[in-house]
């Protein structure tokens, strides 16, 4: 049965069934190899900021099977009669990633075509990714010799040879791949397979990545100062600022009394493509300490070793360094949740974007430009293309007008229709 055999390197423990029969040999050889050619954990640890520990270990089990066949050994008798409803069930629970990973656990043995007929069960869209995964795998394997993909001496990186030339090659595919969204259509089966490609771009998810804070960017001592005036209507004063009040205010507000704001949120798009320079950020950070100021910008395909989010000011503390980005963006979403929970009162939010929403591969997505331009409807948040003009709506706490939507890429795009939409509606009912 599945797990009933182990190697474990660190404890020096291997667990074998001593049985006759050829099942029970095969069993023995593979766990035998592993203690021959698997890495060590001060080897594995190395590589967990850029692959998943899940996709490392299912490529050593690719790797160490493909050596036993070399070798000669049946793995065909590597199966154990619970793969057809395994991968059934995996897929009618939609667990795409772990159906990736456990492919390349069965590639090449008796349980692959069972595995696989469990899959065409319970989703057989999705057998054309993992064919593409296996086409690829077995190329790369074909190209090295026996001896390459089973050498331990260490290369200049410090890292078995065979392991670094195999299992951590397939493991980056994999990584990427179980955080992709399953392709189903033709058009995301072919941008798929070119992901798997040397140099391809790593595939769409349709989901945003997880916030993670750098917590070396943390805003210093409180300071004075940097608080912006405002007005508002009041029923007496000098200037008569507001006289259309008089006849639609039932307390008759027209006139205009200064007031003093100390806050206000203001969130940062510091990817690529906003193009942005420290000093600037720096600038309106300082001539806004009372406020909540966040910047933002997620490396693509990142598992979590980056900090994705800072803090560059909170109300009335600011921060003595300006991180400058990490490329994508990635986390658009989640940044507006994070920003808007945070929120005091009805004081205002600007969010410094071009419009340009992507999931946590940096790709656009229909679906996260509307959760943003949701987002930015019903919390009433300005949009502003630069940190000038972010300073100046801090000031005034005027919101994006229906003409400027157009500025602000896919976002605004969304919210443009889902005007039309409502409109529309509106004369339906009518």
């Amino acid at each position: 049965m599945r797990g009933a055999a182990s190697c474990n390197l660190s404890e020096r423990v291997l667990e074998v069934p001593l049985g006759p029969g050829g099942l029970a040999r095969v069993v023995r050889a593979h766990e035998l190899m592993h203690a021959r050619v698997s890495p060590h954990v001060q080897h594995l640890i190395k590589a967990l900021d850029e692959v998943s520990p899940r996709a490392l270990e299912c490529a050593e089990e690719f790797r160490v099977n493909t050596l036993l066949a070399r070798l000669h050994f049946d793995v065909a008798l590597l199966r154990d009669g619970t793969e057809r409803i395994g991968g059934r069930r995996l897929a009618e629970a939609g667990e795409w990633g772990e159906a990736v990973c456990f492919l390349l656990a069965v590639l090449g043995t008796g349980a692959e075509k069972e595995y696989l007929a469990g899959i065409r069960q319970g989703q057989a869209s999705w057998l054309g990714g993992l064919r593409a995964i296996r086409k690829r795998a077995l190329a790369l394997v074909d190209q090295l010799t026996t001896a390459s993909l089973g050498v331990t001496r260490l290369n200049e990186e410090g890292l078995p040879g065979g392991y670094a030339m195999s299992t951590l090659v397939l493991a980056r595919m994999l990584t990427q791949s179980l955080a992709a969204r399953a392709p189903t259509t033709p058009d995301e089966l072919r941008a798929f397979r070119r992901s798997l490609e040397v140099g391809g771009r790593r595939p769409a998810t349709g989901r945003f990545a997880p916030l993670v804070f750098d917590d070396s960017v943390a805003p210093g001592a409180p300071r004075g100062g940097g608080s912006v005036r405002r007005s508002r209507a009041t029923t007496s004063g000098t200037v008569l600022r507001y006289p259309g009040r008089l006849l639609s205010d039932d307390q008759r507000r027209a006139f205009a009394q200064r007031v003093r704001s100390h806050g206000g949120v203001v969130v940062i798009d510091q990817s690529g493509s906003m193009d942005l320079v420290s000093e600037e950020v720096r600038a309106l950070v300082n001539r806004s300490p009372h406020a909540l100021v966040v910047g933002y910008s997620h490396r693509p395909g990142d598992l979590g070793a980056t900090p994705n989010l800072w803090l560059l000011a909170e109300r009335g503390r600011v921060a003595t360094r300006c991180p400058t980005g990490n490329v994508g963006n990635g986390v658009d979403g989640p940044v507006l949740r994070w920003v808007l929970a945070r929120r005091r009162a009805n004081e205002p939010v600007i969010w410094v974007t071009d419009g340009q929403v992507t999931d946590s591969h940096d790709h656009p997505d229909d679906a996260l430009s509307v959760e943003c331009a949701n987002l930015v409807r019903r919390h009433r948040i300005s949009m502003v293309r630069d940190l000038a003009e972010a300073a100046k709506v801090l000031r005034t706490n005027r919101p994006t007008p229906a003409s400027r939507w157009g500025d602000f890429g896919r976002v605004g795009r969304k919210l443009r229709e889902s005007v039309e939409i409502s409109g529309v509606s509106r004369y339906l009912q009518k």
